[in-house]
């Protein structure tokens, strides 16, 4: 009999989204999992109720550190750290043999290269590790003995069903998207959509940044890079399917004409369950989805002159070098203009193209040079933002 081996976890992004979520699971699982370091940036808030409920956490980052100073004199025995290198140091430093990353943006490439090259297994929300740096990301991997499970329901989707067939006998990989809260407008009808009815997402409940970017569906771009980088299929065989209930995560279609698909309730507590048991799917799940309240599916052709923004990420992609972290700073940026109300939904697809024909890309890049590409491309959108006021 298999011993059960427990796992002590440090998680990055805490405050947010999927890291609420993972708190959920770690404390529904104590023979499984222990806290023992955290991340939440800004949410100081949050940090005394997180440590009433797990005790076990020693070590914690803040963002600012004014907060590292005030909360060091309330907490002596939990070691603190802020900022950017704070993240690195808490990495390196946690007792720990699993880092989920659930941190939003750019911020979260370099914990997750930290993460590999410390030999830990990486639970990996953060898609923009793929997208800007996948090429870092997986020569971290491939050098040392650390591992990588996605946390996204696509992508776990694909695990899953790849995990049942031969790679040889897979046709495409079908990634499905809703289409957001959008998905029935017109480009016409988007021109004056506010930041309220882009964050209502017809199907998940998601934070702010990931709700803007499935309604432009930019995040469906990335998914598909992200996609190439895990699964090592041609660009040309991942592909893109409109799904109205979002019941179906991807499809496998395989070369006898058939396809095999993964279906679930929209839920990230799955992906993220799939991820913190090392794909061992006999773990008890937080929720069950029963067969007979999964309704009718519905599948639409994507349409790539509606929804351009998974053109540009591909065409980013395939540019290569620094142009994906061009794509990646300028939407960031250009989505919380969107969301501070200084410039128009349409407008983020055209500022990030903006950024991409007006940046130098630079091949073969350093993470250097990553890293100015993302402040050149964030600075590109500011003057633009501050152009057009």
């Amino acid at each position: 009999m298999e011993l059960i081996r427990m796992r002590n976890i440090l998680l990055l992004g805490a405050s947010g989204s999927i890291g609420s979520q993972t708190l959920d699971i770690i404390l529904n699982n104590p023979d499984r999992f222990t806290l023992k370091g955290i991340s939440i940036g800004h949410q100081v808030n949050k940090l005394p109720l997180i440590i009433e409920k797990f005790p076990s956490v020693s070590y914690v980052c803040l963002q600012e550190e004014k907060d590292y100073s005030k909360q060091k004199e309330l907490y002596p025995n939990i070691k603190f750290y802020f900022g950017d290198e704070g993240l690195i140091l808490i990495i390196k430093e946690c007792l720990c043999d699993m880092v989920v990353n659930a941190l939003v943006g750019f911020a979260g490439l370099f914990p997750s290269i930290a993460a590999l090259k410390e030999n830990k297994i990486l639970c990996l929300a953060n898609k923009e590790s793929l997208v800007v740096g996948g090429k870092f990301v997986f020569d971290e991997l491939l050098k040392g003995h650390g591992k990588l499970y996605p946390i996204d329901s696509e992508h776990v989707a694909i695990a899953k069903l790849l995990s049942c067939v031969k790679k040889e006998d897979v046709k495409n990989i079908w990634i499905t998207a809703s289409g957001g809260p959008f998905r029935k407008k017109s480009r016409e009808e988007l021109t004056n959509v506010t930041p309220s009815e882009a964050l209502n997402h017809p199907t998940w409940h998601m934070g702010a940044k990931i709700s803007i970017d499935s309604a432009t569906m930019m995040n469906k771009g990335f998914e598909v890079i992200e996609a190439k980088w895990l699964y090592d299929f041609p660009l040309s065989n991942i592909k893109v399917i409109l799904h109205d209930e979002s019941k179906v995560h991807s499809l496998l279609e395989l070369k006898d004409g058939s396809f095999i698909a993964d279906v679930s309730n929209p839920d990230m507590h799955g992906p993220i369950e799939y991820a913190l048991f090392e794909s061992d799917v006999e773990f008890k799940p937080t929720h069950v989805a029963k067969i007979e309240d999964l309704p009718s599916c519905h599948f639409h052709q994507f349409n790539p002159s509606r929804f351009i923004a998974v053109n540009i990420c591909l065409a980013a992609f395939k540019r290569g070098g620094t142009a994906t972290a061009i794509l990646n700073g300028a939407n960031e940026e250009a989505v919380y203009s969107f969301l501070d109300n200084k410039i128009g939904f349409l407008e983020i697809e055209e500022v990030v193209s903006l950024a991409l024909s007006s940046l130098k890309v630079i091949d073969n890049p350093t993470l250097d040079e990553v890293k100015l590409a993302d402040r050149l491309s964030r600075q590109f959108v500011k003057d633009y933002v501050r152009r057009r006021k």
